[in-house]
């Protein structure tokens, strides 16, 4: 048995382990913990579930390592037990919040070969244009037609009963998971995964979207992470460079301080956030969990959890957030649970 750890790592990925463990950040097409389960063909648990009681012989790994099908070949014996000194040179590890889409393009093409392996796509339809039509794997139930497809420079996955409205351009890597929607006209460029029942459109690069959550309409986002249930406004764009080059300084939980990410980086939005139209979102900004933004000029750079607004930043209303987030729920056929009422309560009462 594989029991993942993430009590070391929590902090340093804020803030999307508020709502999550570590193991369920997803990146690539799969979660950390559903390629594991994939690779392993067995259940994976996360330390701290309910109910779960580790074993002296299950093994124990941090819950930021991405596996690879090289690890889990240099991980187990003939005997299906497990190896002292696997290939650590064959992982990835989420070491801060950026590495989510830095890792993206490798996750992309990781994951590709595992669950498209031994299975035939659905056809292309002859609608739509394509180059490199081999590395192009279409779900059942998949809706697309007068689009444009380049897997050239990596693999383009559409998930189950998704959909690519007309006139959208998609180049890989490039996931489109269950039940999303790219809308017309759209422009993604890869390494760009858009989760389950997301609906995207305008521009967008490098990026990740975890699940149920909005960009429909134009504008730019590049270079970052957008948790489950966020909505970005008509015409909203984030900034992933500086004007001056020089390294992008993001906000680090644990350390209370902004700490160097890299030439590029742009939002980093914690669940259940949401976006007012034409917002405009600083380089490296980093907002919590449940944020209403609004207000004129770049926001700031870190927008604490509960907050309404960009500027004085006031403090959300509890019982409001979460009426408005059940509003946004039912918008996808979803309700709050009163689980994730009660921990949205507990970090609302920690902010």
């Amino acid at each position: 048995m594989i029991f993942l750890n993430d009590k070391e790592v929590r902090d340093h990925l804020f803030p999307f382990t508020l709502m999550r463990s570590a193991a369920d950040i997803r990146i690539g097409i799969l979660t950390i913990r559903e390629k594991w389960e994939a690779l392993l063909g067995q259940e994976v648990k996360v330390v701290g579930d309910a109910s779960h009681v580790i074993s002296p012989e299950a093994a124990l790994f941090a819950a930021n390592i991405i596996p690879s099908e090289q690890f889990i070949a240099s991980l187990q014996k003939d005997d299906n037990t497990l190896k002292k000194d696997p290939d650590w040179e064959a992982i990835k590890i989420l070491q801060y919040p950026w590495h989510i889409f830095e890792w993206n393009d490798w996750a992309l093409r990781e994951d590709f070969k595992l669950v498209t392996r031994d299975r035939a796509s659905q056809v292309i339809p002859e609608s739509v244009q394509v180059i490199n039509a081999k590395d192009i794997f279409i779900e059942p139930g998949a809706r697309l037609a007068h689009c444009m497809l380049n897997a050239s420079t990596g693999p383009v996955y559409i998930g189950k009963d998704a959909e690519i409205m007309e006139g959208s351009f998609i180049r890989g890597p490039f996931a489109l998971c269950e039940g999303a929607v790219v809308k017309m006209g759209s422009k993604i460029y890869g390494a760009t995964t858009i989760g389950p029942y997301c609906t995207v459109g305008g521009e967008i690069k490098n990026s990740i979207f975890f699940g149920y959550s909005n960009k429909a309409h134009d504008g730019y986002l590049g270079d970052a992470v957008i948790g489950e249930w966020c909505n970005l406004g008509a015409g909203s764009s984030n900034s992933n460079l500086k004007n001056n080059a020089t390294d992008v300084r993001v906000w680090h939980q644990p350390s209370k301080d902004y700490i160097r990410a890299g030439m590029k980086c742009g939002l980093l939005m914690g669940d259940y956030s949401r976006a007012a139209i034409n917002t405009a979102f600083n380089t490296g900004t980093v907002t919590g969990i449940c944020t209403n933004i609004f207000g004129e000029g770049l926001t700031p750079k870190f927008i604490p959890s509960f907050t309404w607004g960009s500027k004085a930043l006031s403090r959300y209303e509890f019982e409001k957030a979460l009426s408005d987030i059940s509003n946004w729920k039912k918008l996808k056929n979803r309700e709050l649970t009163d689980a994730e009422a009660k921990q949205l309560k507990h970090i609302f009462e920690q902010s």
